[in-house]
């Protein structure tokens, strides 16, 4: 059992990871994070001047620099493939939620002008909505 001061190591949201800690786990450089940041590929959290990491963003960065390096595909490619892929796959939902998610159930709309599909969701740091270069709008 884990005590509760631990709980947040397994809450994948937390943010916990300095830019500098994140950097090193991804196998980059701070100012490679703030160049993602800045072509809107990642959102960290801010507290005060700092950029704090989630297990989710270390995982995301990851992939980015997978399918730069490996794949070869450029930061524009990136923004690109994230303008057709559908919020579903690329956050990996499984198919219980699909089938209740407005945004799965009617295409017509972006995920983010439709209901959500949790409601702890926040749009704000999903990746499919800042790519789209929208703002959360208050609910």
């Amino acid at each position: 059992m884990v005590p509760e001061s631990l709980d947040i190591l397994k809450d994948k949201d937390a943010p916990l990871y300095t830019m500098g800690v994140a950097a090193r786990l991804v196998g980059t450089t701070a100012q490679t994070l703030r160049l993602y940041e800045k072509h809107g590929l990642i959102l960290p959290t801010r507290e005060r001047r700092n950029r704090l990491y989630t297990e989710n963003d270390i995982k995301w960065l990851r992939c980015i620099r997978e399918l730069i390096h490996t794949k070869k595909i450029s930061i524009e490619g990136i923004k690109k493939l994230l303008d057709y892929a559908p919020c579903w796959e690329i956050k990996e939902c499984p198919d219980d939620r699909r089938v209740t998610c407005s945004a799965f159930t009617n295409k017509s709309k972006p995920c983010w002008e439709t209901t959500r599909c949790r409601k702890d969701e926040d749009c704000s740091t999903c990746v499919v909505f800042l790519r789209s270069g929208k703002k959360a709008a208050k609910k």
